[in-house]
């Protein structure tokens, strides 16, 4: 056997597996077929939005114990992974008043404010009903959280691997073989952490239920005024969901603010994926930014796009099948999660499916 566990991708789940096995003494080794930190796929650039705010009890308590693992992270890794700013929750399609009793419910502060108040504590939006703030908000950033994670593995022992892609598995009574194109790698498990490339890797190994790529495109506005503090938000109104976040590194001089329109982008894959912003979504969103959010200046000054892996349901995939763990699709919501699904993967390479919750697992996306 080289290898006890075998990971492929190194984004941030990937990136967060490989350290949770190695913390535990398994063996393990990463494989990244691009260049670490790369902009193909889903884990990159400098802010997410980290939440609370879930209409699903479930993952109010996941982001809960989550941000537990963000914080220990950061203590081992000497630097702050997580900006605070808040968060609020807006419009009528989002139903603050629920969502502000589930997370009551799950012991999460939470405060309903009229528009009024909203506008008075942040004049650089409009609204116009009911807005619901937490003050667990904040801003991830996804490359210093995959690069401190990758260091930090690294540092511990792991055999790290990018560059290497991989170009398919094959599962046996003896474990998985990972064919590397000139060569082959033996594990007991294999960690499928792929993203956007992981319905071509595993087709015809493992029976996935449908995950659907699209490419979604974002924007980064300046502040009118660069004193003023923004918070994360999400806006919804009838069909159309609007979310909003400082946007660090990627927002240019003095820092902007990151929007985009939530699953509004075309059905793709990893490969082949244009890159290209469409000027009906520019047009979309910098209409917003013009009628919605005064504080901002209507023109962006930077936009890209980024992939979301997305099942029917939204709810992750993350299960085992002999010696294969799958881990992903996670439709656009997971980066917040990313400590916890790396443990969770940890745990079904040892065998315990018994701390995965039961929608995860690959039967329950059947039903």
């Amino acid at each position: 056997m080289d290898v006890d566990v075998a990971v492929v991708g190194a984004g941030l789940m990937g990136a967060a597996t490989a350290y949770a096995l190695r913390r535990r003494g398994n063996a393990v080794a990463l494989f990244e077929a691009r260049e670490p930190g790369h902009r193909a796929g889903s884990s990159h650039g400098s802010a997410r939005i980290f939440r609370r705010v879930y209409p699903d009890p479930l993952y109010v308590d996941l982001s809960g114990r989550s941000r537990e693992l963000w914080r220990a992270l950061e203590s081992a890794a000497g630097e702050e992974l997580i900006t605070r700013t808040g968060g609020i929750d807006h419009g009528a399609a989002r139903g603050t008043q629920r969502l502000a009793a589930i997370l009551r419910a799950g012991g999460v502060a939470a405060e309903l404010l009229t528009p009024r108040e909203a506008g008075i504590r942040w004049p650089g939006l409009v609204f116009d009903g009911p807005v619901l703030s937490h003050a667990e908000a904040g801003v991830l950033d996804p490359d210093r959280a995959v690069a401190a994670m990758l260091r930090l593995a690294v540092a511990a022992g792991i055999r790290w691997y990018p560059n290497t892609p991989v170009l398919r598995v094959e599962p046996d009574p003896d474990g998985v073989l990972l064919w590397l194109g000139d060569r082959s790698v033996r594990a007991g498990t294999a960690v499928v952490a792929a993203g956007p490339w992981l319905p071509t890797l595993l087709d015809g190994v493992v029976d996935l239920p449908r995950l659907t790529v699209t490419e979604q495109r974002v924007f980064h506005f300046p502040r009118r005024d660069p004193a003023a503090v923004w918070p994360t938000f999400i806006h919804a109104e009838g069909d159309l969901t609007i979310y909003g976040l400082p946007g660090g590194r990627d927002s240019g001089p003095g820092g902007g603010v990151k929007v985009g329109a939530h699953f509004v982008g075309p059905q793709t894959t990893a490969d082949t994926r244009t890159g290209v912003v469409d000027e009906d979504t520019r047009r979309l969103v910098a209409g917003y930014v013009r009628d919605r959010l005064p504080g901002l200046e209507p023109l962006p000054y930077n936009e890209t796009t980024c992939l979301y892996t997305t099942t029917d349901n939204e709810d992750f995939v993350l299960d085992r099948v002999g010696p294969l763990v799958v881990c992903s699709a996670c439709s656009g919501h997971g980066a917040k999660f990313a400590p916890l699904i790396g443990e969770l993967a940890a745990d079904l390479c040892a065998g315990r499916w018994d701390r995965v919750p039961e929608r995860f697992r690959l039967a329950a996306h059947r039903r």
